[in-house]
């Protein structure tokens, strides 16, 4: 599996788990995905698990607790940027929300939460000893997706905070855009009519599998609920929606 050593600025470079079962989701995930685990310590009574393949971090999790119980469960994406205080400088400008501005993580980097017009929240990170998803192929972040009910506010936050491009494919009439970051594809924007429009807007990432078939049927032997079973997606591949055991949704994609 290919090694990466460095995550260029407006790449998704990061993605983390907060869990109501830290342990039941260090269960699955490892099952599932094959991710060992590293459990590292907090503070007394809490720890930040990393999953890992081959001795590289694939994302974390962590227990939701105080206040953040009422937060569902959820996969949170960290954007990678050059300078956290610079970008998140430009939030409120653009119509976005800085829900946490940066703060330092020890010496791994420095962070903050932001939401975008449209609701969807995620977090940027200027790396420093921590550069982030440290191994790319099958079972790792491998695309994200953003369902919002209004996809051409969101490409305009987007494309002005990161400097992405969103187009619409060439022989593509469905209204998908998809995101272009420094000529790579990393992700996109469904069309709105194809989401529950009660849905709060969210990021959803998509771990690659051999089998998104056998995947799906193992996530649900693991105790998953399937949101989207396996379909086909013409000329791209096949894919799933999985709400895991405690409720955090991603997708599988097989190429």
């Amino acid at each position: 599996m290919p090694i990466i050593d460095q995550i260029s600025s407006g790449c998704f470079c990061w993605v983390e788990l907060a869990t109501t079962d830290q342990a039941a989701a260090k269960s699955f995930y490892g099952e599932l995905f094959g991710w060992t685990i590293v459990d590292e310590p907090m503070c007394p009574d809490s720890y930040y698990t990393l999953f890992q393949l081959q001795g590289r971090s694939t994302g974390a999790a962590y227990q939701l607790a105080g206040s953040e119980v009422t937060t569902p469960p959820n996969w949170m994406l960290y954007i990678a940027v050059e300078s956290a205080d610079e970008t998140a400088a430009k939030v409120a400008a653009l119509g976005g929300k800085l829900i946490a501005p940066p703060f330092e993580v020890s010496k791994n980097g420095c962070a903050a939460i932001i939401q975008d017009p449209t609701g969807a929240v995620f977090c940027i990170w200027q790396a420093m000893d921590h550069k982030g998803i440290g191994i790319t192929g099958n079972h790792t972040l491998c695309w994200a997706d953003l369902s919002t009910n209004d996809p051409a506010q969101a490409a305009v936050f987007y494309e002005a905070l990161f400097g992405w491009k969103l187009m619409a494919g060439e022989k593509d009439t469905s209204g998908y855009l998809h995101i272009q970051n420094s000529g790579e594809f990393i992700g996109g924007i469904p069309p709105a009519q194809h989401r529950n429009s009660s849905m709060p807007a969210h990021w959803l990432p998509y771990f690659g599998v051999a089998s998104c078939d056998e995947s799906a049927v193992k996530a649900e032997g693991l105790g998953a609920r399937l949101i989207l079973p396996p379909m086909s997606i013409p000329d791209v591949g096949r894919m799933s929606v999985v709400a895991d055991p405690q409720g955090a949704v991603f997708a599988l994609f097989q190429n």
